[in-house]
């Protein structure tokens, strides 16, 4: 800082990102500095006024002088904005959290009451001693009278100025920005996010399909196996009945032809054979029967893992619905929000109309009080 700013003190100091409304579109924000950097209240205790001042490296990237009128607007919950007409811009800070941006906009209200207060104190003083003035009496002199003169035709010189402003409100001035810039923004800013969280929920709910397929495929195979499994079950049961039917005779048959005194030994010895191989077959169904039941509880636990996937697409596709009708309804808020501000600025040129007209009549009666004075003067 200068030797001029040498009389000002900061009293407010905190960090945050610059921004500044772009001169040629007055929508779209410009990043005036790349990092976060120092934001600071200043005040000149011989001009008793207060700025706002922000340096990034050896460029000023804030300079602005408060005044009552201005309003600083929080337009999300870390950025917020003030429009400074001096320095024919709109600023934006963000900040890193909401708690500091309350304490700047406490700061901020602050300042402006401060300055309002020494406003009204200037506009009493002047008030104070120009009261003699603004009841002149009957018996003023010429010379008086001339000095007025003098001092009207230095205001008609700078009537070139006046011309060039009354022109700038009728064409439309430079600080008719819109007041819902960082709103549009903001829209914007969701009906992305809300397209983004649609495309990646349409992804998961395509892979989940393909991966519900594969089990589909699986489930249908493994039933038709648990089917043929439960069919070569149902034989197996049969043949075991008739095996056990089987053996329970030959032992009969062996118990009477003991009890009949011996019978043929050749016989018996082919019976305690037969019988053996029943109890073999009979043994081999039973572990047969086991293996079957574990793989029937294998399927039972992999159709669960199926339906829960069922779920589980239908959970999806019902929050990408959900996500659609977010997407739509942030698309009409952004219509209605660009509809606003399509009105709004009708409004701001309708009004810069009406009064760059009030401008052009004040003109007029500038100059018909001051051909007044001069024929007053001549005579």
């Amino acid at each position: 800082m200068d030797s001029s700013h040498q009389a000002e003190q900061p009293i407010f100091t905190t960090q945050a990102h610059v921004f500044q409304i772009d001169a040629g579109t007055k929508k779209d924000w410009v990043q005036a500095s790349k990092n976060s950097v120092s934001v600071s209240f200043y005040y000149d205790n011989t001009r008793n006024t207060y700025r706002i001042i922000s340096v990034d490296g050896s460029k000023a990237i804030v300079n602005s002088t408060i005044t009552p009128n201005m309003v600083f607007t929080k337009t999300s919950q870390k950025f917020g904005q003030w429009s400074d007409p001096r320095a024919n811009t709109v600023y934006g800070l963000g900040f890193s959290s909401e708690q500091e941006l309350t304490k700047f906009i406490e700061k901020f209200k602050e300042v402006k009451e401060l300055t309002r207060q020494a406003s009204g104190v200037k506009s009493g003083e002047v008030n104070g001693t120009g009261e003699n003035h603004s009841h002149p009496s009957p018996q003023v002199s010429r010379q008086n009278l001339h000095q007025r003169t003098n001092s009207l035709s230095s205001i008609q010189n700078d009537s070139g100025g006046l011309r060039e402003r009354r022109n700038s409100f009728t064409q439309g001035g430079s600080n008719g920005l819109p007041a819902n810039t960082s709103t549009e923004a903001q829209l914007k800013y969701e009906n992305d996010r809300l397209k983004l969280a649609l495309a990646q929920s349409s992804a998961n709910a395509k892979k989940w399909e393909v991966e519900l397929q594969t089990l589909k495929n699986n489930n249908a195979r493994l039933t038709a196996a648990l089917q043929e499994s439960t069919a070569n079950v149902e034989e197996w049961k049969k043949q075991l009945a008739a095996y056990k039917e089987e053996s329970v005779r030959l032992k009969k048959r062996i118990l009477d032809q003991d009890k009949g005194g011996g019978g043929d030994p050749l016989m018996v010895g082919q019976l305690t054979d037969q019988l053996e191989r029943i109890r073999l077959d009979n043994h081999n169904k039973q572990e047969e029967i086991k293996r079957l039941n574990a793989q029937l509880q294998d399927l039972t636990i992999k159709d669960g893992q199926t339906s829960g996937l069922q779920v589980r697409i239908q959970s999806l596709e019902e929050e990408n619905h959900s996500l659609s009708l977010r997407l739509q309804d942030a698309h009409r808020q952004l219509q209605e929000s660009r509809s606003s501000k399509d009105q709004e600025s009708r409004e701001l040129l309708r009004l810069q109309e009406i009064l760059g007209s009030k401008i052009s009549e004040l003109y007029e009666t500038h100059e018909t009080i001051i051909a007044t004075i001069r024929r007053e003067s001549n005579s």
